[in-house]
């Protein structure tokens, strides 16, 4: 299955409730939340206190991507706040594997992001684990920025990765993503695309709805 994970993040902060109505009303099956710390990225997004005030108002699936160091001191507070799926970084753990298995063990999906020049090898020995990779097509920290071509390749290899063992691990993509490119992120093997700006600038059903175009073309096939 496609599904389209919008970002939080490039949201009107002024009126998040009514955005998330929007999106979820349009078909996004997966609300995607960056939570950064300052330190592992430059920027700070948001925490406990929004994940928590906003898991009410919606039934989308919590994906939230960990841009901190030392991941595994946040883990139990954000299953607590509503997580469905925490992702961490492999640049940011130490112990992967240890960090991977706390996930496991706090009963949600477990994914581990990989920064644009950090190989798919990396994940060689964990990838058994997992139950998502996801591939940064942009150095993370900011959003809006422009997409960076060489990882379609590793979209490529990775889903060749997991083909080749018989596992049947998602594989997002996050930073650039448009109703343009994600026809050849598809093609690649990804199948979970993070949307912010695509998403959130204009009118965000209408922009939805462009993504869901483009996957139902793909899953006619």
């Amino acid at each position: 299955m496609l599904i389209l994970a919008p970002s939080l993040l490039s949201a009107d902060f002024k009126c998040l409730g009514s955005q998330i109505e929007t999106i979820e009303k349009a078909g996004a099956k997966y609300l995607h939340l960056d939570v950064m710390d300052g330190a592992f990225v430059p920027s700070i997004s948001f925490g406990m206190p929004v994940l928590k005030s906003i898991r009410n108002c919606t039934d989308m699936i919590f994906d939230v991507h960990m841009m901190v160091e030392e991941p595994d001191r946040y883990i139990h507070d954000i299953k607590d706040c509503g997580a469905d799926l925490i992702c961490v970084h492999q640049e940011a753990c130490v112990h992967l594997d240890r960090t991977v298995n706390k996930i496991k063990e706090a009963g949600v999906k477990a994914a581990v992001a990989l920064n644009p020049a950090t190989p798919v090898s990396s994940l060689e020995y964990i990838l058994p684990s997992l139950d998502m990779v996801l591939v940064m097509s942009v150095n993370p920290g900011f959003g809006g920025q422009k997409f960076i071509p060489y990882t379609v390749e590793k979209v490529r290899n990775l889903r060749h990765m997991i083909q080749e063992r018989g596992l049947s691990t998602d594989i997002q993509v996050d930073g650039g993503v448009t109703a343009d490119n994600v026809g050849t992120l598809i093609e690649a093997g990804a199948n979970i695309f993070v949307a912010g700006s695509a998403v959130f600038k204009g009118d965000p059903a209408v922009n939805v709805q462009a993504f869901l175009d483009v996957f139902h073309r793909y899953e006619g096939k």
